[in-house]
């Protein structure tokens, strides 16, 4: 029996067990939700809002919609959007038509679009119309018979939905020209639904329901996939996290991650959606300038986001004037979130940021800090209802408190296996337990912390330096916006530590660099090699890609 010292540190109110079975399938929570908040608004995008009843009916649309396509359950659907109202409706469409849906990044490149679509043999896609040029390079290689395009103004209403499509075909020319043959508008689609009806089918708790692709950020992107008892747990252990802090049906949620992202997927658009939320969705979350007018707009009572937006509203000059008094809960995931920023954020919202802890192949959510004054700055927090993790060394030997080791974990949000991959998944999957290549210890009381992924150690003379401990050092420096280190060759220490910095102040020099490196890290640690940069290569959701300044 494994030991879980974290079960004595859960707040009050969260329970140690979640039961994963109440349900036999997402459809059925589902429908349940859209008819308990039938009335409420559900999402807004660009001040318009649906309700979680409008939702319902466009979704059953777009649901026979599909079947009178000749898709069939088990036929799989790929979302290719930034965050729109179309997303929800399409997911939930997909869903009950018994599709699987393949959620895809818009700024995807053909040829990675082309990886993805193979691999999970697409049937079917809704692409917004700014990437249609290139899916027409690569749709002849591909599966693909039906493609419903949207426009970003789609769903806004007349007046303002020609504003906004003008701007973005006319003025910004974000859409390139394609010419893909019988293809159907998202609207036209839910119109001619109303035509038809869904066809009966049956869905059981182990079926696929979501082709969740990996980041490809340590390799090829593999589909993870996700089962309906996945989503179904995951989302109740995120709705134990959070119900006994928000204290309320309804709350107002500022959702700048994009759904098609696995932690706003399962925590924004499932569980909070299903606690009666109201999504605030963000298209564009790199334009700063929408995420402050929606603090002025709504009473945000909750925020999800990670380390590098946090810091970026953080140095925006309106962020520290608006009003923080709704905010309750700040969840930060994605990437490490940096002590500095943790703090900073506190002192200027008065919110406590409560840092997560999961991964595609968890659903993802698998361990958190509570809100409420709950989180331990600097840990990923504790594992949440129902789910187990430990510590093993490098023979799968389970370690003792205190001592790093790669992390593992157990619970009914961990996925079905990889898509067409069963060396794969063999590779990281035994007895139910998943490896995560993540390196980390387990404290004394069942709180978890993150050291590094196994595969950015760094190895310095023989010892293993940690990128995330350089980085968190150098960000506390005063004149420092954002910070990246990475190992290189060195012909005498195997490798040695490089960092790329992107200036807050423009005095910073190398030499400022170095002393303040001398005085907070042991010499092996320190960069050797320092290259200041005007910006740093990101992933979609804004995580730092180490890769990418590797190569």
């Amino acid at each position: 029996m494994e030991q879980r010292p974290w079960l004595m540190n859960y707040p009050s109110g969260v329970p140690a067990n979640i039961d994963a079975d109440s349900y036999p399938n997402l459809l059925v929570f589902f429908e349940e939700t859209f008819k308990k908040y039938q009335k409420k608004t559900a999402f807004v995008c660009m001040d318009k809002g649906l309700t979680f009843q409008t939702i319902d009916k466009m979704s059953s649309q777009f649901a026979a919609y599909l079947h009178s396509r000749g898709l069939e359950p088990g036929d799989k659907i790929a979302l290719m959007m930034p965050n729109l109202l179309q997303y929800p409706i399409a997911l939930f469409g997909a869903l009950r038509a018994g599709l699987i849906v393949v959620n895809t990044n818009p700024l995807y490149t053909p040829r990675e679009m082309k990886h993805q679509f193979i691999d999970s043999g697409v049937k079917a896609i809704l692409i917004a119309e700014n990437f249609a040029a290139n899916l027409e390079k690569i749709l002849a290689e591909t599966s693909i018979k039906v493609v419903i395009t949207t426009s970003i103004g789609e769903l806004l209403g007349f007046f303002k939905g020609g504003i906004v499509n003008f701007v973005v075909r006319r003025i910004k020319k974000m859409v390139p020209k394609y010419e893909i043959p019988n293809t159907v508008k998202f609207s036209e689609a839910i119109s001619q639904g109303s035509r038809f009806k869904i066809k009966e089918f049956t869905s059981k708790p182990e079926d696929t329901i979501i082709l969740q692709y990996t980041g490809g950020t340590t390799g090829v992107s593999k589909g993870a996939m996700l089962t309906h008892r996945n989503l179904v747990a995951n989302l109740l252990q995120v709705q134990a996290i959070m119900n006994p802090f928000l204290n309320k049906e309804g709350a107002t949620i500022l959702c700048p991650l994009p759904l098609y992202h696995i932690y706003a997927f399962t925590v924004n658009c499932l569980a909070l959606m299903s606690m009666g939320a109201r999504n605030i969705l963000i298209t564009n979350p790199r334009d700063l300038g929408t995420l402050i007018s929606a603090f002025k707009k709504y009473p945000i009572d909750l925020m999800t986001g990670l380390n590098t937006l946090f810091n970026a509203l953080l140095n925006h000059k309106e962020f520290a004037g608006l009003d923080f008094s709704h905010l309750k809960i700040t969840s930060a995931g994605g990437m490490a979130l940096q002590q500095s920023v943790a703090e900073r954020w506190q002192e200027v919202t008065g919110c406590q940021i409560s840092e997560g802890y999961g991964m595609t192949e968890t659903s993802p959510v698998a361990c958190s800090n509570y809100p409420g004054g709950h989180a331990r700055i600097g840990t990923i927090g504790l594992p949440v209802p129902s789910t187990d993790m430990r510590i093993v060394d490098e023979e799968g030997n389970v370690l003792p408190p205190n001592e790093v080791g790669e992390i593992q974990i157990k619970g009914p949000q961990v996925m079905k296996g990889y898509y067409n991959r069963p060396d794969e998944t063999a590779k990281c999957l035994k007895d139910g337990w998943i490896s995560t290549g993540d390196i980390g210890l387990m404290e004394d009381d069942g709180y978890f912390k993150i050291v590094d992924r196994k595969k950015d150690m760094i190895l310095v003379s023989g010892f293993n330096v940690f990128p995330n401990e350089i980085e968190a050092v150098i960000a506390a420096h005063p004149k420092v916006l954002e910070v990246a280190a990475i190992g290189v060759p060195d012909e005498k220490s195997t490798e040695a530590v490089k960092v790329f910095i992107v200036k807050k102040d423009n005095s910073l020099t190398e030499g400022e660099i170095k002393e303040y490196c001398k005085e907070n890290l042991t010499g092996y640690k320190r960069p050797r090699h320092i290259e200041f940069r005007d910006e740093l290569p990101k992933t979609n959701i804004g995580k730092i890609l180490r890769r990418a300044l590797k190569e």
